[in-house]
């Protein structure tokens, strides 16, 4: 394998190494899936196409996309339910401090709904 190819890989292996966990679901892990697919060297993948992935996974970590198109107003109030993505953003938050027994009442609620 040439230096390059290795240089790509190691890139990717970096990006991955500061990938964070997921709180929601830490037996799922995106850095463990990719980090499977990319611990063995690859010949078919040339050194330009590795430090492209690479350079995508470093964009993803620095919320690149973020800044550059960043989400206000409107978009993130909609008229339909304008306090939709704060109730997600604070069901994210507490789901992984859950007991099994709040988990599963939240489950039952959300089966039988009463009005």
């Amino acid at each position: 394998m040439s230096r390059q190819a290795v240089r790509g890989q190691h890139h990717i292996l970096r990006a991955l190494s500061q990938w964070p966990t997921d709180t929601i679901r830490p037996d799922v892990s995106f850095r463990a899936i990719l980090q499977k697919r990319f611990d063995q060297p690859r010949l078919d993948i040339s050194e330009e196409e590795q430090l492209r992935q690479a350079n995508a996974l470093y964009s993803l970590l620095d919320n690149r996309y973020n800044r550059t198109y960043p989400i206000t107003g409107s978009l993130l109030q909609p008229k339909s339910n304008p306090t939709y993505f704060a109730d997600l953003l604070k069901e994210l938050e507490e789901a992984p401090n859950r007991t099994f027994f709040e988990r599963f009442w939240l489950r039952m609620k959300g089966m039988v709904r009463l009005q």
